[in-house]
This record gives C-alpha cells, sequence and structure tokens, in this order.
C-alpha cells in the first residue's frame, strides 16, 4: 500500500477522457510503444502520447477508442517524441500494460471525478 494523500492532493491531478486519433508504431524508443494523438475536446485539443501498450493493442484497434490521461504532467521528451500526456493502463499478470476503461462514451474533455 502506498501513502495516504489528502482529497485536495486527488484534485491536483487532472485526469480527462480523449478519442485516439492516430496512432502508429514508435521504433526509436528503447521499449516497444506507440505514438498516440488524443483529442481531448475544443478546451484542451489533441496532445501527443507514448504509450507502451503494443502487446495488448494496434494501431488500428486504437483510433477510436476512448482512453484515460493525466493532462496536466510537463511534458516528457521520449527519444526524438515530446509526450505531452500520459495515458493510464494497469499491467496483467505479464506486467503488459492494459488500457483503463471507459464503459459508455462521454464527451472528450471529461474531468474524472
Amino acid at each position: 500500500m502506498t501513502e495516504t494523500i489528502s482529497f485536495a492532493d486527488f484534485e491536483k491531478v487532472d485526469i480527462r477522457t480523449g478519442t485516439v486519433v492516430a496512432a502508429e508504431v514508435f521504433p526509436e524508443a528503447r521499449k516497444p510503444a506507440f505514438k498516440l494523438r488524443i483529442d481531448f475536446g475544443p478546451d484542451i485539443g489533441e496532445k501527443k502520447s507514448s504509450a507502451q501498450i503494443t502487446e495488448h493493442y494496434s494501431p488500428e484497434t486504437l483510433v477510436g477508442r476512448q482512453v484515460m490521461a493525466v493532462v496536466n504532467f510537463p511534458p516528457r521528451q521520449i527519444g526524438p517524441f515530446m509526450s505531452e500526456v500520459l495515458t493510464l493502463g494497469f499491467a496483467d499478470d505479464n506486467g503488459d500494460i492494459v488500457l483503463a476503461a471507459i464503459d459508455k462514451t462521454v464527451p472528450n474533455g471529461s474531468r474524472l471525478m
């Protein structure tokens, strides 16, 4: 178990929904990954993310899919690619990442409550 945080600490993490509008293989990454472009709606716009989700997904299965991402971390340089958001997922029994799922469509840019 990790350290207990306050609700105010949780509120600092801005987790939003977005729709993947483009996905491609990221061959320059140290570990297998995809480069994603995610539409977070008119207030946030499109953001880029590097995601190590190649075991369970392909670029074709990602486009059109809603995902959750932290949108208020600073951008992070990953090789030649600037990742602007952290796409969220969980490790399966083999350590491969499974995307955090939204079971009904919600507007892009919706904030996790």
